[in-house]
Protein backbone atom coordinates (compact mmCIF):
# COMPACT_ATOMS: atom_id res chain seq x y z
CA UNK A 1 0.00 0.00 0.00
CA UNK A 2 1.36 3.54 -0.95
CA UNK A 3 2.57 5.81 1.63
CA UNK A 4 0.30 9.10 2.37
CA UNK A 5 2.84 11.79 1.85
CA UNK A 6 0.14 14.11 3.47
CA UNK A 7 0.42 12.20 6.73
CA UNK A 8 3.97 10.92 6.33
CA UNK A 9 5.66 14.05 5.11
CA UNK A 10 9.62 15.00 6.16
CA UNK A 11 11.23 17.81 4.43
CA UNK A 12 15.52 17.57 4.29
CA UNK A 13 17.13 20.87 3.55
CA UNK A 14 21.10 20.85 3.63
CA UNK A 15 24.23 23.56 3.67
CA UNK A 16 27.71 22.92 3.25
CA UNK A 17 31.15 24.20 3.57
CA UNK A 18 34.07 23.55 2.75
CA UNK A 19 36.37 23.06 6.10
CA UNK A 20 39.91 24.53 4.52
CA UNK A 21 41.66 24.21 8.18
CA UNK A 22 41.28 20.45 8.54
CA UNK A 23 41.84 19.74 4.69
CA UNK A 24 45.36 19.21 2.96
CA UNK A 25 44.91 19.66 -0.65
CA UNK A 26 48.73 17.86 -0.61
CA UNK A 27 47.26 14.58 -0.01
CA UNK A 28 44.20 14.64 -1.57
CA UNK A 29 42.61 15.73 2.08
CA UNK A 30 39.46 17.63 1.20
CA UNK A 31 37.10 18.27 4.41
CA UNK A 32 33.28 19.28 4.02
CA UNK A 33 31.08 20.07 6.70
CA UNK A 34 26.79 19.56 6.08
CA UNK A 35 24.40 20.64 8.16
CA UNK A 36 20.99 19.42 7.95
CA UNK A 37 17.64 20.85 8.72
CA UNK A 38 14.69 18.12 9.20
CA UNK A 39 11.32 18.87 9.32
CA UNK A 40 8.20 16.63 9.93
CA UNK A 41 5.65 18.68 7.14
CA UNK A 42 3.07 15.60 7.90
CA UNK A 43 0.35 15.17 10.31
CA UNK A 44 1.40 12.60 12.71
CA UNK A 45 4.51 12.70 14.93
CA UNK A 46 7.62 10.35 13.60
CA UNK A 47 11.31 9.44 15.01
CA UNK A 48 14.24 9.05 12.88
CA UNK A 49 15.24 5.39 13.17
CA UNK A 50 18.40 4.98 10.93
CA UNK A 51 20.16 7.14 8.15
CA UNK A 52 22.08 6.09 4.87
CA UNK A 53 24.37 8.24 2.86
CA UNK A 54 26.11 7.73 -0.29
CA UNK A 55 29.13 9.70 -0.83
CA UNK A 56 31.07 9.96 -4.42
CA UNK A 57 34.01 11.61 -4.83
CA UNK A 58 35.28 13.19 -8.54
CA UNK A 59 36.62 10.05 -9.67
CA UNK A 60 33.73 7.76 -8.25
CA UNK A 61 34.94 6.75 -4.94
CA UNK A 62 31.55 5.82 -3.49
CA UNK A 63 31.54 5.51 0.56
CA UNK A 64 28.78 4.28 2.69
CA UNK A 65 27.17 5.12 5.68
CA UNK A 66 24.59 3.88 7.57
CA UNK A 67 23.64 3.66 11.08
CA UNK A 68 21.40 4.31 14.03
CA UNK A 69 19.98 8.16 14.22
CA UNK A 70 21.78 11.54 13.56
CA UNK A 71 24.61 12.96 15.41
CA UNK A 72 23.90 10.47 18.34
CA UNK A 73 20.31 10.98 18.48
CA UNK A 74 16.83 10.00 16.90
CA UNK A 75 14.89 13.04 17.14
CA UNK A 76 11.25 12.75 17.46
CA UNK A 77 9.63 14.88 15.64
CA UNK A 78 5.72 16.83 16.27
CA UNK A 79 4.09 17.98 13.13
CA UNK A 80 5.98 21.28 12.25
CA UNK A 81 8.85 20.82 14.15
CA UNK A 82 12.39 20.21 12.95
CA UNK A 83 15.63 19.32 14.04
CA UNK A 84 19.30 20.64 12.97
CA UNK A 85 22.54 19.29 13.21
CA UNK A 86 25.76 19.34 11.82
CA UNK A 87 28.45 16.76 10.63
CA UNK A 88 30.72 15.87 8.25
CA UNK A 89 32.53 14.03 5.61
CA UNK A 90 36.14 13.42 3.86
CA UNK A 91 36.65 13.41 0.30
CA UNK A 92 40.28 12.52 -1.57
CA UNK A 93 39.15 15.03 -4.49
CA UNK A 94 38.07 18.86 -3.94
CA UNK A 95 34.63 17.72 -5.54
CA UNK A 96 32.31 15.45 -4.82
CA UNK A 97 28.38 14.58 -3.89
CA UNK A 98 26.46 12.88 -1.31
CA UNK A 99 22.51 11.43 -1.51
CA UNK A 100 20.73 9.02 1.26
CA UNK A 101 17.46 8.68 3.22
CA UNK A 102 16.27 8.36 6.73
CA UNK A 103 14.51 5.48 7.71
CA UNK A 104 11.78 7.40 9.26
CA UNK A 105 8.40 6.12 12.23
CA UNK A 106 5.45 7.41 12.54
CA UNK A 107 3.57 7.09 16.10
CA UNK A 108 0.63 4.90 14.18
CA UNK A 109 3.65 2.33 13.76
CA UNK A 110 3.86 3.15 9.76
CA UNK A 111 7.56 3.01 9.04
CA UNK A 112 8.52 5.79 5.58
CA UNK A 113 11.52 6.84 3.94
CA UNK A 114 12.67 10.46 4.12
CA UNK A 115 14.85 10.90 1.06
CA UNK A 116 18.12 13.34 0.78
CA UNK A 117 18.35 14.27 -3.04
CA UNK A 118 21.69 14.64 -3.59
CA UNK A 119 23.54 17.57 -2.81
CA UNK A 120 27.11 18.19 -4.03
CA UNK A 121 31.09 19.10 -1.62
CA UNK A 122 32.82 21.44 -3.38
CA UNK A 123 35.82 23.28 -2.61
CA UNK A 124 35.52 26.82 -3.52
CA UNK A 125 36.17 28.01 -7.14
CA UNK A 126 36.03 24.41 -8.45
CA UNK A 127 33.01 24.80 -9.57
CA UNK A 128 31.79 26.97 -12.11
Amino acid sequence: MPINNEIYNTQVDVETKYVEEQSDPAVNRYVFSYTITIRNEGQLPAKLLTRHWVITDAEGKVQEVQGDGVVGEQPHLKPGDGFRYTSGAILETPVGSMQGSYQMIADDGVEFIADIMPFTLSMPNTIH
